[in-house]
């Protein structure tokens, strides 16, 4: 049967959440929770995702040097149990838990890493022996009340990167995420005065080697390797998974003309604009923080202005401060701020989507979040394909008819090929109106409702490229 040439395209747009784990902001709840509860709180954000249609979860699994998943490098993180390198009892994998029943709900998982912090302050159990502060104790510095990595050492960059592709060979993530920690927001002593961060033996062996940048330029040549490294290995590992990077909303005060406020380039040393414009990365969430009205940082113009910067053609997202919503403070927001920014992002030619900081204004339904999200995110949507990973299209499923005793009709289909499959999309037409279904890759069948006169069939693979359509007779 052919292709209708009025079956509608699935919509392509990037709805995602972080689930932030780093002092239990959002899961688990709190540290030394029996398995099955964590399973259950984790299950109770997974599900409100899928109710509000959203297709990618960003869950925190390195908020630190301990990790949330069966490493053979970093000891577990207490936030699981309370107790740095103790495993949840019962033994779960918590990433592997993750990633199947995210995939079961039709939504990609990226494994979300923090690359240099190396312990937070919220951290109270005894340091494991296997943690990189007890076993390479020159790469770890003491600043102000956390631990953290030097960038500046070379077994530093091997040491973040073995852990991240540890996951991705590891563990089927569709993604792989990294937010605005890279050297740390400035510390201050008692008395008020910034501290600078103590890497003088990594930045001595690098002016003894003949290093002839500045001290400043050299640090963030440290951060621009690291980022280009993560994007390479990653490729020449799965190149289906996605590198994200979701920097400081703003790159540089004055950039765009007429904004204020924190210079990430200058403090964290952090070139995000480079790495944007190097194609280092497949999608990109600037952390747009701001309200639209704010008057050193609006909303808009900084998209816009991010927008204008990605030459290579990434993937251009918006991060959202969706948690700002009824959060108590006096400088609270509605609700209502955050559904208009996502209608200015879909406005914005070049931006795919949006991302939202975090799962708990969504799970405690701030401000009635829930239902002008759910207006914004009617019909299900694709996460946009990725052209400059593959644009090798999925062959068509081989799809049956099978006519039930009931009367009613159920698709079957196998793929065709050997292209990784992310998931199946159904479109049937019922009473005059064409419905979408999406389904999961493990799923070979689906049932239409009795009044479903038309259905197709196409697979979508891990780079989002989709199928033709295939026709299904449905008597």
């Amino acid at each position: 049967m052919r292709r209708e040439q009025s079956v509608p395209e699935i919509q392509r747009e990037y709805r995602g959440m972080w689930v932030a784990t780093v002092a239990n902001i959002d899961w688990p709840s709190r540290p030394g929770l029996p398995s099955d509860v964590q399973k259950t709180e984790l299950l109770a954000i997974l599900d409100r995702a899928a109710e509000l249609k959203l297709n990618v979860i960003v869950l925190q699994v390195r908020p630190a040097c301990s990790v949330l998943y069966d490493s053979s490098i970093e000891p577990w993180s207490e936030v699981l149990s309370g107790t740095m390198g103790k495993p949840p009892e019962p033994y779960y994998d918590p990433l592997a838990f993750a990633v199947e029943e995210a995939h079961r709900r039709c939504m990609e998982l990226h494994a979300w890493f923090n690359p240099y912090r190396a312990r937070h302050p919220s951290e109270k159990s005894e340091i494991h022996p296997q943690h990189i502060s007890k076993r390479r104790p020159e790469l770890v510095k003491q600043y102000g009340n956390y631990l953290w990595l030097d960038p500046g050492e070379p077994d530093v960059v091997e040491h973040s990167l073995s852990v991240m592709l540890e996951v991705v060979k590891r563990y089927d993530v569709d993604g792989v995420h990294i937010d605005d920690y890279f050297y740390p927001y400035k510390e201050r002593d008692e008395k008020g005065n910034i501290l600078d961060f103590p890497d003088e033996p990594s930045w001595q062996r690098y002016r003894r080697s003949g290093g002839r940048l500045s001290r400043d330029d050299w640090r963030r040549q440290n951060v621009d390797r690291f980022v280009e490294r993560v994007y390479r290995e990653i490729k020449s590992t799965k190149r289906w998974v996605k590198f994200g990077i979701s920097p400081f909303g703003l790159w540089r005060p004055g950039y765009p003309p007429g904004t204020r406020g924190f210079d990430a380039y200058a403090e964290l040393y952090a070139d995000s604009r480079k790495w944007l414009q190097q194609g280092w990365c497949d999608y990109y969430v600037p952390q747009l923080y701001f309200k639209i009205d704010n008057p050193n940082l609006r909303y808009p113009a900084l998209l816009q202005w991010w927008v204008e910067q990605n030459t290579q053609g990434r993937h251009m997202l918006a991060g959202n401060f969706t948690s700002k919503v009824a959060d108590g403070s006096n400088t609270a927001w509605d609700a209502a701020e955050i559904a208009e920014q996502v209608r200015l992002t879909r406005k914005q030619k070049g931006a795919v989507g949006n991302i939202h900081f975090s799962a708990r204004a969504f799970m405690q339904d701030r401000g009635g979040i829930c239902k002008l999200i759910r207006e914004l995110y009617e019909q299900p949507a694709l996460v946009p394909a990725a052209p400059w990973l593959s644009r090798s299209v999925p062959p068509s499923p081989a799809v049956r008819t099978v006519y039930l005793a009931d009367g009613g009709v159920r698709l079957t289909w196998e793929a065709r090929g050997k292209h990784p499959i992310a998931c199946w999309v159904v479109a049937y037409r019922s009473n005059g109106e064409w419905y979408t279904q999406v389904l999961p890759a493990s799923a070979s069948s689906y049932t239409l409702p009795p009044s479903a006169k038309l259905a197709f069939v196409s697979v979508v693979d891990r780079y989002g490229n989709q199928s033709e359509w295939v026709g299904a007779g449905t008597g």
